[in-house]
């Protein structure tokens, strides 16, 4: 069995007004999210996303599962993106670009010279980095990304613009890493790759593309989460378009295009 999600369209100051016309038409909002949510509410272990950028989003960080469960929450929040679409100057900040201590990180918070310790990439399409549990962290301008993470709304912003919004900077420096964090799953991913991006620990993401796509396709019964990222994507005979999302029991009603391409993401 599979279900078509709700789609929850979200605006942001940060958001962006021209929005691909293949999501929909949003009549001028400043969309900076859109996602879907889950029959399961928030005992669903994972959210997709995808969100569009007009400025830098907040510096932040998220807890691993251990530090989040002390704090109320039902987990921590790990996180990855895959960059759809890239203005040529856009960015994504991962971790910082040398070693220093949770001190200098909280004097460098208050005074903003935090923006300058984050490690800054330049971003392109088809860049796919994960984002572990206290990797410090930021989303540039000029980025349509497609976000998988944990499913909780645990967020520790470190620092926001002079935007008029909490930081958590107690909070969010006790789980911070105050060195360099590269991951080793940050790779390029070409359009026409079938991968498997994620292998755990907390959840598995597989890249999808074309009429292979099949072959890849995981055996047996989970917690599936099938995203479109081109048309030509259907589940159970029927289309699912850019911009929605279907849960399933099963991937076998999975069929793409040829130069279709979707993600497909279920717990450990």
């Amino acid at each position: 069995m599979w279900t078509r999600l709700e789609t929850i369209v979200v605006d942001k100051p940060w958001g962006r007004t021209d929005i691909p016309r293949a999501f929909g038409d949003f009549g001028g909002r400043r969309v900076g999210e859109i996602w879907f949510l889950h029959p399961d509410g928030d005992d669903a272990p994972i959210m997709v996303k995808f969100l569009f950028t007009s400025e830098r989003l907040s510096i932040q960080v998220h807890p691993g599962d251990e530090a989040a469960a002390a704090a109320g929450y039902p987990r921590g929040k790990e996180e990855c993106w895959l960059v759809l679409d890239a203005e040529p100057d856009a960015e994504l900040g991962v971790g910082l670009t040398g070693a220093t201590t949770c001190d200098a990180l909280h004097a460098a918070a208050l005074d903003g010279s935090i923006v300058d310790m984050v490690d800054w990439r330049a971003a392109h399409v088809g860049d796919f980095v994960y984002n572990r549990a206290g990797t410090i962290h930021a989303i540039g301008a000029g980025l349509t990304v497609v976000e998988v993470q944990q499913n909780v709304d645990c967020t520790y912003r470190l620092y926001d613009y002079g935007r008029p919004r909490e930081l958590h900077l107690d909070a969010g420096l006790a789980v911070s890493m105050t060195a360099p964090c590269p991951d080793p799953r940050d790779r390029k991913v070409a359009a026409t790759d079938n991968h498997l991006l994620v292998d755990g620990p907390h959840f598995r993401l597989l890249h999808l593309a074309g009429t292979d796509a099949a072959a890849h396709l995981p055996k047996g019964s989970a917690d599936y989460i099938f995203t479109p990222l081109s048309q030509g994507c259907t589940i159970g005979g029927e289309v699912v378009r850019l911009g929605e999302c279907a849960a399933t029991d099963s991937a076998n009603g999975i069929v793409l295009a040829p130069g279709a391409r979707a993600l497909l993401s279920w717990p450990v």
